[in-house]
């Protein structure tokens, strides 16, 4: 949640950042600018009346007999009025919240404005391999080597799920392992975290409300969200807490599986392991004060480019622009992936400083100096990597035009020194 205070102290600017972020935020902002100059002038009329009340009650011990009588149904029509005023004034504050939860982090000033068409290439990294056949998309790949199935999936759990086979199922386990171990050599400390977590939870990293129609939830009145990220737990690890200057930055890391309904996808990305119900990722987060945020987050961005390189896949980093970027972002460098059947690159990793957006919700904050008053933390996040894309792009761009793919030969020591996969197995 951006700092209430904004929205009386600067509420042009705060209103020209919705319009930056999008049309329909600024519209939210307008519904949050109403609904707070309803709850200030309840409140003004609330504190006016118990003001009021406190005035008349003094004069009770001067007064006796019939003029007494008349003060003290005086003093029940104030409290009357005070109780259902307050009940109005309470109403308005919770309304007020939550439209407060529909609007995203301020974007960075620096970024530009636009969606999409206005994100910016950064840097090109790797040359695209020059195939002397004509490269097949990772779903036929998969499935001539027999290590992906979606016919089974289907039929088990319905379309946007896949299921990996003997050597491709311990293809994607060398994968994430490969993943942890880099990240934990760079002092991210790894965390198992529960897959299911209260509502709470969800809002203090901010993809409910906003996303709550792209979640998964168990069927009860107060429901468990499945996790559409690691970064909803890892984040909330230091919900609620004080951190001394000294424990800064926390970094953590984690591989979970991760659930998402997909729902305004319809259409995109229906074949292949692109856009899944159900997948895995490695997830980086880093809390920290204020001041490091920024340099933060390009540690944890050459942290998930690390991954790519030592894989040797070629990708691109793009700076995102304010409309393009997700709800709790200030700053967002996307990581995508070249996939040689589209001839295009797609997004494999996003890493983003969410300033103290996060932070407020989940009250997580730091103190400079003993006695100090607390300062909000701020949060970092990025993919490093998503397994399952990282898994396609290794065979789209490994493949070989007998059908089997190179392992690229970081993942060696993780497959027992294999050097290539066939449809019989791995080979040395």
């Amino acid at each position: 949640m951006i700092d209430p205070r904004l929205i009386t102290e600067k509420p042009e600017w705060v209103t020209a950042q919705m319009e930056r972020r999008g049309p329909a935020y600024a519209a939210a902002m307008g519904k949050v600018t109403r609904l707070n100059e309803e709850w200030k002038a309840k409140k003004s009329e609330l504190d006016d009346l118990r003001h009021q009340q406190k005035t008349e009650s003094a004069k009770m011990r001067d007064l006796r007999g019939a003029a007494q009588a008349e003060l003290r149904a005086k003093l029940k029509e104030y409290s009357d009025a005070i109780k259902a005023l307050g009940e109005t004034v309470k109403d308005l504050e919770l309304d007020r919240e939550e439209a407060f939860l529909h609007l995203p982090n301020l974007p960075d000033e620096r970024i530009p404005t636009g969606g999409e068409e206005a994100n910016l290439v950064e840097e090109v990294i790797g040359t695209p391999r020059s195939f002397d056949f004509e490269p097949r998309p990772h779903w036929e790949v998969g499935e001539s080597l027999g290590i992906l199935d979606f016919e089974a999936a289907t039929r088990m759990s319905g379309a946007r799920f896949s299921v990996l086979i003997g050597p491709g199922a311990r293809l994607e386990r060398a994968i994430a392992q490969f993943m942890l171990d880099r990240h934990g050599e760079r002092g991210y400390v790894e965390v198992s975290p529960p897959l299911l977590v209260k509502r709470d939870a969800m809002v203090g990293t901010g993809q409910v409300p906003h996303l709550e129609e792209d979640t998964f939830k168990t069927d009860a009145e107060e429901p468990f969200y499945l996790i559409p990220t690691a970064e909803v737990v890892l984040v909330n690890m230091k919900r609620e807490s004080i951190l001394s200057a000294e424990e800064l930055p926390v970094k953590f890391v984690a591989l979970t599986p991760c659930f998402r309904s997909e729902a305004g996808s319809y259409g995109r990305d229906v074949r292949g392991l692109i856009r899944q119900h159900q997948f895995y990722k490695v997830e980086l987060v880093t809390i920290t004060d204020q001041d490091s945020s920024a340099q933060e987050l390009v540690t944890l961005r050459n942290d998930a480019e690390n991954i790519l390189n030592l894989l040797g896949l070629p990708y691109r980093r793009m700076l995102l622009a304010s409309r393009d970027m997700g709800f709790a972002a200030h700053r967002t460098y996307d990581l995508e992936v070249w996939l040689p059947s589209e001839g295009s690159y797609r997004e494999i990793s996003s890493c983003s400083n969410c300033t103290d957006f996060q932070a407020r919700n989940a009250m997580i904050r730091y103190r400079t100096a003993q006695g100090e008053k607390p300062q909000l933390c701020h949060t970092l996040n990025g993919s490093g990597l998503a397994v399952g894309r990282t898994l396609l792009a290794i065979l789209e761009n490994y493949q070989n035009a007998d059908g089997s793919l190179t392992i690229p030969e970081a993942l060696r020591p993780y497959l027992g020194g294999a050097s290539r996969l066939t449809a019989t197995g791995f080979e040395a």
